[in-house]
């Protein structure tokens, strides 16, 4: 699948995660009494699962010889999940006291500024296709920090 095209359909599933996000964020804040910062915890957490469904079907579904899907939702929490929640509780937090933005539209800034890494780090590891070295221990995915294997 064409690099664009798979951008595509991420950024799909990110307009979807992200209203999942927002929707769940606002409910959460009133649920929360205001905490917005565990509130936007639960509300990234719940979109992360969202999105991961939605990628192993959708966006990275052409990939060959994938792990079980319990080793790929361990590898998107490892690397999307820490993104996302690293990013946004920062970006929000620093949006909201120093910007003075009201929590929505500073998490969705902060979820913007966290697309291209999240979209990287599943397109290169979270679900890489493990067809370039099947006999390795890991099954030729690329471990993180290291290069990708040519295509």
């Amino acid at each position: 699948m064409k690099l664009f095209v798979r951008w595509c359909k991420f950024n799909l599933v990110g307009v979807m995660g992200m209203a999942v996000q927002l929707t769940s964020l606002a409910v959460f804040v009133r649920w929360m009494h205001g905490h917005y910062f565990a509130a936007t915890a639960a509300a990234i957490e719940l979109t992360l699962l969202h999105n991961f469904v939605w990628h192993l079907h959708y966006t990275w579904r052409d990939r060959l010889r994938p792990p079980p899907w319990p080793a790929q939702l361990i590898r998107f929490h490892l690397s999307n999940g820490l993104i996302s929640m690293l990013g946004n509780l920062t970006l929000t937090g620093v949006l909201v006291h120093l910007a003075h933005l009201p929590v929505i539209a500073a998490n969705g800034i902060a979820i913007a500024g966290c697309s291209i890494a999240n979209f990287s780090t599943g397109h290169l590891w979270a679900f890489a296709d493990r067809t370039s070295n099947p006999a390795s221990p890991d099954g030729g995915l690329p471990q993180p920090g290291s290069a990708a294997p040519a295509r």
